[in-house]
This record gives C-alpha cells, sequence and structure tokens, in this order.
C-alpha cells in the first residue's frame, strides 16, 4: 500500500466555524420585534378602522407571539400537551393513567373537570410555566420520559358553566400539541368540533379515541374511529395520529398494584392503544421533535398572522378619490352659484344704496366745477339712500332702526346681508351640500364611512364668517374696478378725468375772456344771455363729460350685480373647493400610508416564517398537521 502523501498545511488554517445558534432561541427576538412592531400598529390613530372582531383577533395573536417568544428563548424548550374534549370522555382517567395514580379528580356519577390540573416534571420550576398555568392545580412527577412535556388536563368544551368554558378558551392558545379526546357519543359533537376547526391551523393535533371497549359493539356500520379518520381526512389530515383507549382499565390496574406502577391491563379489547399513546408521549416526541413541534406551531401561528393582517389591508382609493374630486367639483360649483343667487338676492333691495356707495367712491377723483357737479346731482339721485341713518340690511330685512356711523361701513353691510341671507336659505343648504356630497361619492365607489366624519366635520365649520369674508372681497374688487379699472377703461377713465378736471374750467375762463374781450375792445356791452354763458358753457361742457362718463364707465347697480355676482360665485367656489375638495385625497393617502405599513407588516412576517421554514427539520410530525 502506497503511504498517503503528506497533508497540505496552509499558512493561515481557517478557523473553525462556531457552532450555529439555536433555532428557536434565534427565533425568539425576531418575534418579540415582530410583536413590538403589530402592537405599535394597533395602538397608532388610523383612517381605516378595525372591527371589534378583527381587532380582538390581531391581539390575541400578538399575544401568542409574545408568549412563543418567551417560551423559546430557553435551553430547553417546554412542550406544552393539552387534553381537550366534552364531558365524561374520560380525560381526567387519561391523565390519570398516563401518569399510574389519580392526579386528575374523575368520577362515574358527574363527570366533569372544573379546575385545570398541570403535570410537569419535578426538574421545571413553576415559574418557567406560563403565568396561565401557574394558577392552575401543579402535579409533579420525576418520570425521566415527560422531562420536557406538561400535559394539562382541562375543563369540559361543553360544560354548562361557562366559566369552565372561559377557562379551556384561556388555555388553549398555551398548547402546542392538543389532544383532542372523545368516547363513542362525544367524539364529533358540533361544539368541539367547530372549537377543533378554528384552532387547527395554529395548533398541532392527534386524537384519543376512549372508552374503546364501548365502541366495538359488533353492530353493522362504520366504527367510531373509522366515521372520526373520514372525517378527519375531509379536514385534511392525510395520516392522523388517533389512540384508541380504554384509559380505566389502565386505572384500575395501576390502583391494584400500587400507586407510580404501569402494569397492562388484562382482557383489553382489541386494537386497544394506551401503550403505544404512553411510548408516544414519552419515547415518539423526542427534543427534536419538540422543536419541531414549537417551530411548526409558531410557523402556522406567523402564517394565520399574515393572512389575517392582510385582510384588513386598507383599499386603494387613489383613483376613486380623483374620480370623487371631479364629481364635487362639478356639484361645488352649482352650489357656489346658487349661493351668489341668494347673496345677490339678499343685497337687490339695497341696489340704490350700493349705487349711491359707488358712485361717491368713484367721484373722488374729480376736482373743481366738475366735482361739485358730481355732489349735487348725486345728492338729488340718490336722495332716498340712508347710508347715514339707518342700518341697510337690519333697517329693512329685521325692522329695527339701528344708528350706524355716518360712513360706509363695508364689512358690516356684507356681515348683514350674509346673515340675512344664512338665516333664509344658506344654512340648510350646507347640510344639504354635505349629503349631495356624499351620494356623489357613494355612487363613484368611495365608502362612506371612511368619508362622512370628515365631510361633516367640513359641514360644521363657521360658514357664515367664510361667506362674508367672501362678500367683501366680491363688492371690494367690484369697487375696485370701477373706481380703479385696468385696461382700455384706465385709459378711457384717465382721459375723461383729465377732461373732467380741466375743460369746465377753460371754457368758464374762455368764456369770460371772450365776454369781456368783447366788451373792451368794442365796447359791447354784453346783454343777459351772454352774462349767462359764461355758466351754461361750462356746465353744457360738464354735462356732456358726465354722460359720456356714464356712457363709457356706467356705474350702474345691473353692472355692478352682474360683476359682483360672478366674482361672487367665483370665490365662493374657491372657497367651497379648498375646504372640500383635498378631502378625499386625503384620505386615500392616509389609506395608502396605512396600507404601506400593513403589506411592511405582512412582508416582515412572511420573512420571518421563510427564514423558519429554511431552517426548521420537521421530523416524523407531519401526521400533527392537516393541509
Amino acid at each position: 500500500m502506497n503511504p498517503s502523501p503528506d497533508p497540505v498545511v496552509a499558512d493561515n488554517p481557517p478557523l473553525p466555524e462556531p457552532p450555529p445558534e439555536p433555532l428557536l432561541r434565534a427565533l425568539a427576538p425576531r418575534l418579540r420585534g415582530l410583536e413590538r412592531q403589530l402592537r405599535g400598529w394597533l395602538d397608532a390613530p388610523r383612517r381605516f378602522p378595525l372591527t371589534m372582531l378583527q381587532r380582538a383577533e390581531i391581539e390575541g395573536l400578538v399575544g401568542d407571539l409574545g408568549r412563543q417568544a418567551d417560551a423559546l428563548d430557553v435551553e430547553r424548550p417546554l412542550l406544552v400537551v393539552m387534553l381537550m374534549g366534552g364531558t365524561g370522555v374520560g380525560k381526567s382517567t387519561l391523565l390519570n393513567a398516563i401518569a399510574g395514580s389519580p392526579i386528575a379528580q374523575s368520577s362515574f356519577t358527574r363527570p366533569t373537570t372544573r379546575d385545570p390540573v398541570v403535570y410537569f416534571h419535578h426538574s421545571v420550576r413553576s415559574d418557567r410555566l406560563d403565568p396561565a398555568l401557574r394558577v392552575c392545580r401543579l402535579a409533579q412527577h420525576d418520570r425521566p420520559g415527560l422531562e420536557q412535556k406538561v400535559i394539562v388536563d382541562t375543563p369540559d368544551l361543553d360544560s354548562n358553566d361557562l366559566a369552565n368554558r372561559d377557562k379551556l378558551l384561556a388555555l388553549l392558545p398555551i398548547a402546542d400539541v392538543v389532544l383532542y379526546v372523545g368516547s363513542q357519543e362525544k367524539y364529533h359533537d358540533q361544539l368541539g368540533w367547530d372549537l377543533f376547526k378554528e384552532q387547527r391551523q395554529r395548533r398541532a393535533f392527534a386524537f384519543v379515541l376512549n372508552k374503546w371497549d364501548r365502541c366495538l359493539t359488533g353492530e353493522s356500520g362504520l366504527r367510531p374511529d373509522e366515521d372520526l379518520l373520514a372525517d378527519l381526512k375531509a379536514e385534511g389530515f392525510e395520516n392522523p395520529l388517533v389512540f384508541r383507549t380504554t384509559a380505566q382499565a389502565w386505572v384500575d390496574a395501576a390502583n391494584a398494584t400500587g400507586p407510580g406502577s404501569t402494569p397492562k391491563p388484562e382482557n383489553l379489547p382489541p386494537g386497544e392503544q394506551f401503550a403505544l399513546l404512553r411510548n408516544w408521549l414519552e419515547l415518539g416526541l423526542t427534543r427534536i421533535e419538540i422543536e419541531s413541534v414549537k417551530a411548526q406551531g409558531v410557523g402556522q401561528l406567523l402564517t394565520h398572522l399574515a393572512r389575517v393582517v392582510e385582510e384588513v389591508r386598507p383599499p386603494d382609493l387613489s383613483a376613486i378619490a380623483g374620480k370623487v374630486q371631479t364629481g364635487w367639483e362639478s356639484a361645488l360649483a352649482d352650489e357656489a352659484g346658487v349661493q351668489a343667487d341668494v347673496l345677490v338676492g339678499a343685497l337687490e333691495p339695497y341696489q340704490t344704496e350700493v349705487e349711491h356707495h359707488f358712485s361717491v367712491e368713484g367721484q373722488q377723483r374729480f376736482r373743481g366745477l366738475m366735482a361739485a357737479y358730481l355732489r349735487l346731482t348725486t345728492l338729488f339721485r340718490y336722495a332716498g339712500s340712508r347710508l347715514r341713518d339707518r342700518h341697510p340690511i337690519t333697517g329693512r330685512l329685521l325692522g329695527g332702526k339701528v344708528e350706524t356711523p355716518a360712513e360706509w361701513n363695508l364689512g358690516v353691510f356684507a356681515q348683514d346681508c350674509t346673515r340675512a341671507a344664512g338665516e333664509r336659505v344658506l344654512d340648510q343648504r350646507t347640510t344639504a351640500l354635505v349629503n349631495r356630497l356624499l351620494v356623489e361619492a357613494d355612487h363613484r365607489g368611495f365608502p362612506l364611512t371612511l368619508l362622512s366624519e370628515s365631510t361633516a366635520a367640513v359641514g360644521r365649520l363657521d360658514w357664515r364668517e367664510r361667506v362674508t369674508r367672501a362678500v367683501i372681497d366680491a363688492l371690494s374688487e367690484v369697487e375696485r374696478q370701477a373706481t380703479h379699472p385696468t385696461g382700455w377703461r384706465r385709459w378711457v377713465r384717465g382721459t375723461l378725468g383729465v377732461l373732467a378736471n380741466a375743460l369746465p374750467e377753460v371754457s368758464l375762463v374762455v368764456t369770460a375772456g371772450i365776454i369781456l374781450w368783447s366788451f373792451m375792445v368794442y365796447q359791447h356791452v354784453p346783454d343777459l344771455f351772454q352774462m349767462l354763458l359764461i355758466a351754461i358753457v361750462p356746465l353744457t361742457v360738464i354735462i356732456v363729460l358726465h354722460v359720456l362718463i356714464l356712457l363709457v364707465l356706467p356705474i350702474r347697480w345691473p353692472v355692478i350685480r352682474n360683476e359682483f355676482r360672478g366674482r361672487l360665485e367665483t370665490g365662493l367656489a374657491a372657497e367651497l373647493g379648498r375646504v372640500y375638495l383635498p378631502i378625499p385625497g386625503e384620505i386615500a393617502a392616509a389609506l395608502t400610508a396605512e396600507r404601506e405599513q400593513v403589506e411592511k407588516l405582512t412582508a416582515e412576517t412572511r420573512q420571518i416564517s421563510e427564514w423558519l421554514a429554511q431552517r426548521q427539520q420537521a421530523v416524523r410530525v407531519s401526521e400533527l398537521y392537516g393541509r
């Protein structure tokens, strides 16, 4: 035999790889991190509400995450095997048979379990048990095969005492493996089967058909175990673990030989499998199976959690919000037109006062003879106007005389106009507008539960103040346009202003100069008509200029009304759009942010689930889970 060549020694030999971190202990911090994220998400305010049932389910799953994290963050995790079944199926008797001594109370006359019994190894400190188990009746043992297992006998699931049923429901989240115990009468009762179907996605299940001797009656038809296997196959369990036991016979045999012994009873019915169940608990569930069951349970919990969180993901309403805004724009434009008509109608009785004010403001640019003429004609023209001694709106609409300042107060005028219109129409229209917008949004497919509160809140705003501001702005803009026009009107106004301020005085001086020149040069004594020409010519010039001003730059109510209504409608539409139109988009944006949070949580949950699936070593536990 040729000697083997000398091994090649590397200059820097590779360092030994550190031992891999235990799977379950590495999983615990990930579960805690996910639990914190979910609790923060649950406690945060949101636009898309959760129903009470959805919130309760998610909170239960989050509680399971914390419980699993605490249970896994140990050197040797404990496997909690929980007995579940109806009244009289023999759960307590089964636990006594497993223990070989009367651990749990059982009775032939009134078989019911009121207080949960926790059967665990003496090497396990009670503070390692889940807090819900510490308040139960504790029973310790020294059997090495059950060192990492905690067996819990629970109250009857069909107990008439609702407190007993509540105890069972409180303990189920702690279970890793549920031993569903039935008998020939109660292996498929509706209440228990519904609970099994609810919990099967989150727990491992094995089945015990107790009182097996009563199942072998020799009658035709399916035996209870055959019927149970068919039902389990329909639920996705291809090879379920079903143990056929006669626990009472094993208890009687143990009592006959002394506590702690486990003799095999005589005359067991054919197919009895209690010994197989006991061996499975002690020898079949080794540490690797325990870790696999724990990992599988966490995987099912994560899958269930991801599905539930995905179901509460808010819808994407971005496109619908755009359609709603388009529909609202039309509705708000119509509403602005109606409100503008109402407000203009409230001003209609006071057109004389409005014209008077605008005329007075427009005359401020004139001087001399033209100014005096305009003041005089305005005085006679608007002799019926009561700007100085009667409040225009309050006085006429509400019937009372109110002393007001001597000067025109546009703000008070607009405020009283808005109040009068509001009392008649606008307040009711605000409520109707909210309903119309909600109907429009519902027609477009936007959920009203998300929109109603925000839209109604806008409708409850102080709209009189906003409408008053719109009226003031519109009147001010019309007044500014009338007294300080822009474009070609500005040049015409400027030209007429210059002519009106100069021509009357010039015509007066020229006329008087001509008469005086005729008298001094030609000794022509002017007659009465010629003397009157000194006044007639300037007055004629003033009248002509006044007519031109009225024709080119008229200050009449129809002109003011149309201009005011157009600007008011524009202002109201802008104000209504400013407060109403952003609502659907803001809600859609908030839902998008919440949707991204849910997607992030779902992705985090699935990432942990995939990480676990890649690392877990499922060994001989597939029969505990259905599809």
